[in-house]
């Protein structure tokens, strides 16, 4: 018998039928003879629609209260989940957060799990039924209140559980069939991932691809759990995230819904790993901005002034670019790249210290794109930055920031660029596949 713990985004569970389908899957598995522990996230676009229902009582809601009412939607899909199984002929019991011992610090709206205590989980399982727990949401032990996790907060709900209750895999089932080599809904012909290292993966979600949040992939880094990406609509394999340290990339798949021969690693052949492809993946991320402090003196320590600032608004700093100095004057030009949501506040910060730092002045670019190339076997093969740069050249698209690591390039062009950018790299490294990609729910979530 293998514990599997099964996440559902909103799109999976969006209406009445989709939770009947979804819960149907979760009995062909219990039927299996498996354990099932079930994460879910709120119906649809309900809480988006909770957030705006908020922001027309109030222009800035009380987080505290904010978190109490988020938490709604996951606990309305837990229980109408729940009472669908149990409709099946099989015993399923709903926990809010809380109560399935998320246990986590007091930050509302991006609260970090802290500890698992999953008794009453354990307990559910050991009685025969399905354990459904909503994703998102925690509690604080010191303050006794609710708290949510923050975006993908269903996703890292599921690993935490996973790694809690030593589970066989975690499984996240969404709109598409697995991890694509870049988001099908720009690339159409983007090809499936049958695996992907956490590594690898982890750099693709800090550059913008969201079919798995960055906590997530963490978090089962940290604590060795082995993620399957697939699709609630189909029965197909998807894609399996793993460590590279820890796990061998032919080992079997325990999971159930898939046909018996599908059931050993995809990217196994007769019995031996294939060789690692040189890139996974591209994505791209129109969420940031571009910050440029202009006339710096060039001198020891300036560097950090300017950035023990930022430091100081929490603002997560992503690319940095500092220019030569010019000769004649002595000043050069600093510039970084972080969230739009954090750059008026930075913006404040570095304008209030102007004169202790002695910059010139600020300019701020919130028209920028982040084209982000992901491989580890970039880190053996060379020429990669050359076909990278020419692919963007030939699309007549100029790149205006550059970084990299042993397994990413990241380039920074004009938001109005980066869909042609992320499509003309991808033919580049030869990651087109012969037909389009199917997307069943059209979210991506």
């Amino acid at each position: 018998m293998s514990l599997i713990v099964q996440k559902f985004g909103g799109s999976s569970v969006a209406d009445a039928e989709s939770i009947k389908r979804v819960a149907k899957r979760i009995v062909d598995t219990r039927k299996a003879g498996n354990e099932v522990v079930v994460a879910v996230s709120a119906m649809g676009d309900s809480t988006d629609e909770l957030l705006d229902l908020a922001h027309q009582v109030t222009p800035i809601p009380a987080p505290r209260e904010l978190d109490m009412l988020l938490t709604a939607g996951e606990r309305i899909s837990m229980a109408l989940l729940a009472m669908a199984i149990k409709s099946m002929g099989y015993d399923a019991r709903s926990f809010t957060g809380s109560q399935a011992g998320m246990i986590t610090d007091a930050h509302h709206g991006a609260a970090r799990i802290v500890d698992v205590t999953p008794g009453r989980i354990r307990d559910a399982l050991d009685d025969g039924a399905v354990a459904i727990v909503a994703g998102f949401q925690g509690f604080n032990r010191d303050t006794k209140d609710i708290t949510t996790l923050g975006r993908g907060g269903s996703d890292t709900t599921a690993v935490a559980l996973a790694a809690a209750l030593g589970a066989d895999i975690c499984e996240i089932y969404t709109d598409v069939d697995g991890i694509f080599t870049a988001d099908p809904r720009v690339v159409p012909r983007a090809r499936k991932l049958d695996r992907i290292t956490s590594e690898e993966m982890l750099e693709l979600a800090a550059a913008g691809a969201k079919v798995l949040y960055i906590r997530a992939v963490e978090y089962a880094r940290r604590h060795g759990v082995t993620l399957h990406v697939r699709s609630s609509f189909s029965n197909n394999v998807g894609t399996i995230v793993y460590n590279s340290e820890t796990t061998s990339p032919n080992a079997p798949i325990p999971i159930s819904s898939v046909p018996e021969a599908a059931q050993s690693h995809p990217a196994a052949t007769n019995g031996e790993p294939v060789e690692e492809p040189i890139i996974a993946g591209v994505a791209a991320d129109l969420s940031e901005a571009k910050v440029t402090v202009v006339g710096v003196p060039d001198i020891p320590g300036k560097a950090a002034q300017i950035f023990k600032i930022v430091a100081k608004t929490n603002a997560n700093v992503d690319m940095i670019v500092q220019n030569v100095s010019a000769a004649s004057t002595g000043l050069t030009d600093i510039s970084f790249t972080l969230p739009k949501s954090e750059g008026q506040q930075v913006l404040t910060a570095l304008s209030n210290e102007q004169t202790n730092v002695g910059f010139a002045g600020l300019q701020y670019d919130d028209q920028i794109g982040k084209l982000a190339l992901v491989g580890a076997g970039m880190r053996t093969n060379t020429g990669v930055s050359a076909r990278l740069f020419e692919a963007l050249f030939e699309a007549g698209i100029n790149i205006e920031m550059i970084s990299t690591s042993e397994i990413r390039i990241s380039v920074v062009t004009r938001a109005d660029t980066i869909n042609e950018a992320l499509r003309v790299v991808h033919t580049a490294f030869g990651l087109d596949a012969a037909d389009d990609a199917i997307v069943h729910g059209g979210t991506g979530r």
